[in-house]
């Protein structure tokens, strides 16, 4: 940032400090001690030093900092787990208002932005506008060359996306910071149409906006397009979630992006019930058909499309069987890799099991279902497993932050008394239109 502000600096622990007591001061309930509020932040703000362990250039700091947020994880998972059975859940505002909210959301919002783009670019990140360049030029790719990047790390919709925006921006780097700028912001007004729409206050979405924003790992990992994308996606699934088409082609898209997506889709078709849920799948076939006809137009024959889908299925059993684990908690920990099976075991009967209970569902259970299968791959998956706490932090904030749901129950049983009434009235008409015809009067006893 030296050409914006010469001779500034703001390092990790430095930004943990200050964010550390923002929050505190912002969001910490004095007056309520032992409040739920109070230990989810408490929570949130725990899994930030595994991060700084992590990115330690000592070997034994960064193997506590990947046990640090495995640990983290369990713990998050547990609240989760628990959140569908705490029914009271009284609204605790913040201790700023609405307007110095804003202001805060707005700077914070620059500040970030702006090490986006002066900052200089991620791996992951550049190994997708990279994968965007070769999808672009129709580059053929050869059988030896199909692997977890043949499409750089965001797969082929977050590949797609890249090529989009490097068609209207030239420069690599700033292409990148586009891209990053563009996922964030979606993320934030994403949260904020959560709170106007779903939960019913404008306030509480600017909250979680503005929290999003603060937090340490959003600021350790601004420029991490790869990984807030598919976040975004998920984010306003939940704001348009009374439109299967619509929730359907944001989830499809983010299941294109990257892999903790795919187990939301069996939840979600749960979710909808019989009724929605052939809609909700048709928007996921379109969506597939889409990514497969984009790869067919931008593959220079029919061989490159062939190892284009082969190295797109290539992402996701990489990240299930890989043996040769990138730096993460199963790397780190040696002696308990070979457990790392039956926790994949574990985790898809609880996605097995979220998915067939309960019967009656509503946003409420989907919200923490939701959060906990994104939250649950992280105690498996094979890349710096446990790092990406952007993958779940926007739904983790839309739990912590959710008031009771009164509202939407009433206006689902208001919907149902309306279509009960419209079906008992075009029924009363046929019935009146077959009394007039003599030919079709029935007489009842």
């Amino acid at each position: 940032m030296d050409m914006f502000l010469p001779s500034y600096n703001l390092n990790q622990p430095t930004w943990f400090y200050l964010s550390f007591l923002l929050i505190v001061a912002v969001y910490f309930r004095f007056m309520r001690t032992f409040s739920l509020r109070n230990l989810d932040l408490g929570l949130l703000l725990s899994a930030s030093p595994g991060l700084l362990f992590v990115a330690s250039e000592v070997e034994k700091t960064q193997t506590v900092g990947h046990a640090w947020l495995f640990v983290i994880a369990c713990v998050f998972l547990v609240r989760m787990f628990l959140d569908p059975v705490l029914r009271r859940r009284p609204y605790l505002g913040q201790n700023l208002n609405t307007h110095g909210m804003g202001f805060l959301c707005f700077s914070v919002f620059l500040f970030l932005m702006t090490q986006a783009i002066t900052s200089s670019l991620p791996d992951e990140t550049r190994n997708t506008v990279e994968g965007a360049d070769k999808l672009l030029a129709r580059t053929a790719i050869d059988p030896g060359e199909v692997s977890d990047e043949s499409f750089g790390e965001a797969g082929p919709a977050g590949t797609l996306v890249a090529a989009t925006v490097k068609l209207v921006f030239e420069v690599e780097d700033l292409a990148a910071s586009i891209l990053a700028i563009l996922a964030h912001a979606a993320v934030v007004s994403g949260l904020w149409f959560v709170g106007r729409n779903l939960f019913g206050d404008k306030s509480i979405g600017l909250a979680m906006a503005t929290l999003y924003l603060i937090l340490p790992c959003t600021a350790y990992n601004v420029g991490e397009f790869n990984h807030v994308l598919p976040a975004a996606l998920v984010t306003w699934a939940f704001v348009a979630f009374r439109k299967p088409v619509v929730s359907g082609v944001l989830l499809g898209l983010a299941s294109g992006t990257l892999l903790f997506p795919v187990f939301l889709l069996p939840i979600w078709t749960a979710f909808y019930g019989r009724k929605r849920a052939g809609r909700f799948l048709l928007a996921l076939l379109g969506v597939a058909t889409v990514l497969l006809a984009s790869l067919a137009l931008t593959s220079s024959d029919s061989d490159s499309f062939f190892q284009r889908v082969i190295g797109t299925i290539n992402v996701p059993l990489a990240a299930l069987s890989k043996q040769e684990f990138s730096p993460g908690f199963w790397k780190e920990a040696d002696y308990v890799s070979p457990y790392r099976w039956p926790v994949m075991a574990a985790y898809f009967i609880m996605v097995i099991f979220m998915t067939i209970w309960p019967r009656r569902r509503n946003v409420e259970v989907l919200l923490a279902q939701s959060a906990t299968a994104i939250i649950g791959t992280q105690l498996w998956y094979t890349q710096k497993g446990g790092v990406y706490l952007l993958w779940y932090v926007p739904l983790l904030l839309m739990v912590i932050f959710r008031p009771k749901l009164t509202h939407l129950k009433f206006i689902e049983e208001l919907e149902e008394s309306n279509v009960s009434k419209s079906n008992a009235n075009s029924a009363a008409k046929k019935t009146s239109s077959t009394s007039t015809n003599g030919k079709n009067l029935q007489l009842f006893r």
